[in-house]
């Protein structure tokens, strides 16, 4: 006998993971129902991607002033930390509205809530349940707390975007991406900045010279970087707060935890109907599929190797679309997936890295470009910046790039189409750009 559930696809989770997928699964004519327990939209809308890109907007605008400042423009430009975060907030406030329109125009049944597991096809929200044939996991990461004495007085990112004042002391725990883009935020805001990090290096997964060209540049600025130390306890000092550390204290009015992220799956019931999980995540084969085999997983909840990044899980959620509506029945095949942190300058790559590279001389060439080589960049002054481009030996294809400047996130996306499809030299040729512009210049390059 066939069971019958309330719907095809039930997705748990609202991200990227989920509405990239969920909406064109709907208009092919699947029930499709989506559980959502905080805003529409999850983390890069509301609380990551979109609100960082637009605080960091003036920063950007401030930096381009700074380098044309006696070359055609003259004065100081501030940032109004206050009408930042007010224009953030007017952008972004109508997305969670925007996407729950679209799925609900496809029929798309959202359900506010937490979820968890009953069975492998049942899940209840607040004391009703849902069923569905195939499930899919989306719920994301959330910040890593910090175990320490005085955890209470730290603050996660989520936080950070909303202060309604810029704090003249800010410590920031933490050497990853938040870590140091906030902190070239708070600096060209005009706080204090503090950076402590656990090891002695930053953006690990970065090249390691270029990274520390971006962190030269932020203690240039006035930020101090604290290399290889321990936060042991935060304590509350009269109008203050101390962080304390195996190697000193340190002064704060504001505490930012940036250690990291986790999976949120601790609060679904995964264990009872085993669905196996790790420190990284949800495991799943090649079809995305879990330990039990109608649920799925898609997003940053996945235990996997490639980035958790929010172009990432939108391929998973229109792969995992394409297979239920089936469209295929095809592995998951993921592409070059370019990476970013925009700090200033910033420092993106995608490919094979320099450390891949270096290990494997004879099968790979590294070609080091300059920024300052380039007449463009004299356009706007920018002086500062390396990429490093990655060739196959044999065939001569470019493999991967990684670039440290202003426009490092332009140029590795100018690139990626010819590492993604193996471009050879007569197909590059005949590719002609607008002239002049970092993507002539990028092309150039090669």
């Amino acid at each position: 006998m066939m069971m019958t559930y309330q719907f095809d696809v039930l997705y748990l989770g609202s991200g990227h993971g989920t509405f990239d997928g969920a909406i064109p699964l709907a208009a092919k004519g699947l029930r499709v129902g989506v559980i959502e327990a905080n805003k529409i939209g999850g983390t890069c809308p509301n609380y990551g991607c979109n609100a960082k890109i637009l605080l960091d907007a003036p920063v950007q605008l401030q930096r381009e002033f700074e380098r044309l400042n006696g070359h055609g423009i003259s004065g100081q430009v501030q940032i109004d930390w206050a009408a930042d975060v007010k224009h953030k907030d007017m952008v972004i406030q109508d997305l969670p509205a925007m996407i729950a329109g679209g799925l609900r125009e496809q029929g798309v049944e959202i359900i506010h809530g937490h979820g968890r597991f009953v069975d492998a096809h049942t899940v209840t929200v607040d004391g009703k349940e849902y069923t569905a044939e195939k499930i899919v996991i989306a719920t994301g990461l959330r910040p890593k707390p910090l175990t320490i004495e005085g955890q209470a007085y730290v603050h996660d990112s989520t936080d950070f975007m909303a202060l309604d004042h810029m704090p003249d002391k800010l410590v920031i725990i933490g050497s990853g991406y938040i870590a140091l883009e906030f902190a070239t935020i708070a600096n060209a805001a005009g706080a204090q900045v503090t950076v402590l990090f656990n090891h002695e290096a930053g953006l690990k997964q970065f090249h390691q010279p270029y990274v520390e060209l971006v962190l030269s540049d932020l203690i240039q600025r006035g930020v101090t970087i604290v290399r290889d130390v321990k936060t042991q306890a935060i304590q509350s000092q009269a109008d203050h707060l101390i962080v304390v550390t195996n190697q000193s204290t340190y002064a704060a009015d504001w505490i930012l935890n940036a250690t990291g992220r986790i999976p949120n799956t601790d609060e679904l019931g995964l264990a009872a109907i085993g669905v196996q999980t790790t420190e990284q995540g949800i495991v799943v084969n090649d079809h995305l599929q879990t330990t039990v085999a109608n649920i799925y997983a898609s997003g940053d909840v996945l235990d996997k190797k490639q980035p958790k990044l929010t172009p990432t899980a939108i391929f998973e959620s229109l792969y995992l679309m394409r297979q239920f509506a089936g469209m295929t029945d095809q592995a998951i095949d993921y592409p070059v997936i370019p990476t970013v942190v925009f700090t200033s300058p910033r420092i993106a790559q995608a490919g094979i890295s320099v450390s891949e590279a270096q290990a494997m001389p004879t099968k790979y060439e590294i070609k080091r470009n300059k920024i300052s080589d380039s007449w463009y960049r004299q356009v706007t002054q920018e002086t500062v910046g390396e990429s490093t481009l990655i060739f196959d030996r044999e065939s001569g294809h470019l493999v991967g790039a990684i670039e440290v400047s202003a426009q490092a996130d332009d140029v590795i996306n100018t690139l990626l189409p010819a590492i993604e499809f193996d471009y050879t030299a007569e197909q590059l040729n005949r590719l002609v750009p607008l002239f002049p512009s970092i993507t002539s210049d990028a092309l150039g390059m090669l």
